[in-house]
């Protein structure tokens, strides 16, 4: 149920989810690890900035019951392609480095949510900082660098 006629490379397809929660909204298809972490979603808001989000299932908890770390991170680290989106231009790019500081807890059935900014850009290098909300309250706040290699 994907509209995948735009937005193709050779890493995946930003595919458009036409049902249920998050119609509307893009994600990754054919990246096996977002895939089964996520999937994940974003969209371009009316600002132009992206917010990135999912919903938290029993498959995405640790033992105690509440979101994993593990996952939490891997959904930053989407986050911080989706807030880079504008200034990526469609150029390849690896996370270099993240991090992030656990501010609280979500169970399952929680609203994700990421929003951030691109604090230095325009060159190889760009900067990312963000927030991950777990139904509106703050889970997890986040920095990034990531490396892009240019289109050639």
């Amino acid at each position: 149920m994907t509209d995948q006629t735009t937005d193709s490379t050779s890493y995946g397809t930003l595919a458009l989810c036409e049902e249920g929660e998050f119609a509307g909204w893009r994600y990754w298809e054919g990246d096996p690890f977002e895939t089964r972490s996520g999937p994940f979603y974003m969209q371009r808001e009316d600002d132009g900035s992206y917010t990135s989000a999912f919903r938290t299932e029993d498959r995405h908890m640790n033992g105690g019951g509440f979101l994993h770390g593990g996952c939490l991170m891997t959904f930053a680290d989407f986050a911080l392609f989706a807030i880079a989106t504008d200034e990526l231009a469609g150029d390849h790019a690896v996370t270099m480095n993240l991090s992030g500081d656990f501010l609280g807890a979500a169970g399952p059935g929680a609203l994700m949510q990421a929003r951030g900014e691109v604090t230095r850009g325009g060159g190889k290098t760009i900067f990312v900082r963000g927030m991950v909300t777990a139904d509106g309250e703050p889970a997890l706040s986040f920095t990034g660098i990531i490396r892009r290699f240019r289109k050639r």
